[in-house]
């Protein structure tokens, strides 16, 4: 069997033209694990409300984000995907959840160079719904109806693999190191709560009590919210960082529904009302800059610190397309074909 790869984030609108920016929000958000009501509601609010709202408001605050080559995480992706097939002996395709280039095209470049057997590497840390598993998912569904004699195996949320902790402190200590800073903010994507639960194979452990993510349990294994917190500590720990001069907070939230908290902003002026001047954040559900940190964290975030009367805002970019990250990447993947090779000798 010839092996091959498929790198997968979580995608772009084609432009900042509000049109593009209206579709790539319908596809998105029409995903039932991105918003799990049913369909008639999931369609009433996201084709009759926001829709018809939200695509100006974002297609401008894309707008400020914008490179000339494209979208910042399309462009990041694509040099991370560049760097990777320099170290690999496999063909690596990079594709989108949502937007282009998309999962079916990924795998049909895989296809047309004889690869049946595709390691799908969702490019995210943690687990959750909305970005791992509704990978996963379609990529089955595009298997069963497109390409049933592939095989596909996955690498799973890596939050804890300490080749990742490592490269990720490291980041994020080259930036600290002459930063004159009191606060270090983890800043990860939120999630509504009932997704923490929806994902709790225990169906009863996850109860989001501040102790649950600390008790070990199976459901830690799906479950974002103790993901993100222990990606937090193991950073901590291996950059030393003294108590109480960092903590986490979860930003980005959407509609009424309880989602996890803290909540980035208001944790962000909080810290500006309690007199921290100068503090630093950084985002690890992400591995390629975006919307999400590049507009939102970079530019919304400093104006909130500045008003509440921080002085000193530092964003730590994302592992983007950093060679030490890179060379994770193609570790994993090279070990792989390694062990899926064995397996077919045996």
């Amino acid at each position: 069997m010839k092996k091959g790869v498929l790198m997968v984030n979580l995608g772009s609108p084609e432009s900042t033209d509000p049109k593009d920016v209206k579709n790539y929000l319908g596809e998105f958000l029409m995903d039932g694990r991105v918003i799990d009501l049913p369909y008639w509601a999931r369609t009433l609010l996201v084709k009759g409300i926001i829709l018809n709202t939200r695509p100006k408001q974002s297609a401008a605050a894309y707008s400020k984000i914008w490179w000339d080559e494209g979208s910042p995480l399309i462009v990041l992706s694509e040099r991370l995907q560049k760097k990777v097939r320099e170290n690999v002996d496999v063909p690596v395709e990079l594709a989108m959840r949502y937007g282009t280039p998309n999962m079916l095209s990924g795998l049909k470049k895989l296809d047309e160079q004889g690869v049946d057997e595709v390691l799908i590497l969702p490019l995210y840390p943690q687990f959750a719904m909305a970005t791992t598993e509704t990978i996963l998912v379609l990529a089955e569904e595009l298997r069963k109806k497109h390409f049933p004699h592939m095989r596909f195996s996955d690498i799973p949320a890596f939050y804890n693999r300490p080749e990742y902790i490592e490269v990720l402190s490291n980041s994020i200590g080259e930036k600290l190191k002459d930063l004159d800073y009191e606060h270090l903010l983890f800043s990860y994507h939120g999630v509504p709560k009932r997704h923490i639960r929806k994902s709790d194979v225990t169906k009863s452990h996850c109860k989001i009590d501040g102790q649950c993510c600390q008790t070990p349990s199976a459901a830690h294994q799906f479950c974002y919210r103790h993901q993100c917190y222990d990606t937090t500590r193991q950073v901590a720990e291996f950059l030393n960082l003294k108590e109480g001069t960092y903590s986490t907070s979860f930003q980005s939230r959407l509609g009424f529904d309880p989602w996890l908290q803290p909540y980035t902003d208001r944790t962000i002026e909080r810290m500006g009302k309690e007199g921290i001047k100068k503090m630093a954040i950084v985002t690890p559900a992400f591995v390629s800059d975006c919307l999400e940190t590049l507009e939102e964290i970079a530019m919304e975030g400093e104006e909130i610190f500045h008003e509440m009367g921080g002085k000193e805002f530092t964003t730590i970019p994302c592992l983007n397309d950093r060679d030490d990250w890179s060379f994770v990447v193609s570790t994993w993947i090279n070990d792989w074909a390694i062990v899926e090779a064995s397996k077919a000798i045996a």
